[in-house]
């Protein structure tokens, strides 16, 4: 499993109030028995993960706590079946990287946009990069999507799906740090890249 992963889990010791996604509402952990537009927003991503296999319902019962248990297990954290710190953390790294995913290259096949995805994931390992997933995403002019407001584009599951396979150790770009559609870029400086793979329309590079 990446080292991302690991930095991730301890990263989330520090973290004592999370905003969970777009509900605006703040939790610091939310378990059995736990109702409302958090434990609501919790059930939406593991269902887009394919964790939750049924309605969501706003209430943390018998199915959330197993659906978060496989999540934490196949993430390498504590299964405690509650969402602190850590799984809360995670699920907010998902989705600003499925986001991106989504904006940057939801035409692109499954290979490609995991491929994106671990370029990701790839810039928060490097040294030359920020060492979080929230600033990698938002450094000034590192995604396209995020300048032109792809960004808040509602995902998809396979963009979700994508973002899980990448966390969870696929890497279809081979280590790179970058991508780029060599039909679009402006930037000469990204043809000084070593290239590394090409996945549909974008080539990734480091």
């Amino acid at each position: 499993m990446k080292k991302y992963i690991m930095r991730m889990a301890a990263a989330g010791l520090v973290v004592a109030i999370l905003s969970f996604g777009q509900t605006g509402a703040q939790a610091a952990s939310v378990g059995m028995g736990s109702v409302g537009s958090d434990v609501t927003y919790v059930q939406s991503i593991l269902k887009k993960l394919g964790y939750f296999n049924t309605a969501t319902t706003g209430y943390y019962g018998p199915i959330t706590t197993e659906a978060v248990k496989q999540l934490q297990k196949d993430f390498g954290l504590e299964p405690i079946g509650g969402v602190g710190p850590k799984t809360s953390s995670l699920i907010q790294e998902i989705e600003m990287m499925a986001h991106v995913v989504y904006g940057e290259s939801r035409g692109e096949s499954y290979q490609g946009q995991v491929a994106v995805a671990a370029v990701i994931l790839n810039r928060v390992e490097s040294n030359d990069f920020p060492d979080s997933v929230h600033d990698v995403v938002f450094q000034r002019n590192a995604f396209t999507a995020v300048n032109d407001g792809q960004y808040n584009l509602q995902p998809n599951d396979t963009a979700y799906h994508a973002v899980k396979d990448a966390m969870l150790g696929w890497d279809p770009s081979y280590g790179s740090v970058y991508y780029y559609n060599p039909k679009l870029a402006t930037d000469q400086w990204i043809f000084t890249r070593t290239v590394t793979k090409q996945i549909g329309n974008h080539h990734f590079a480091y």
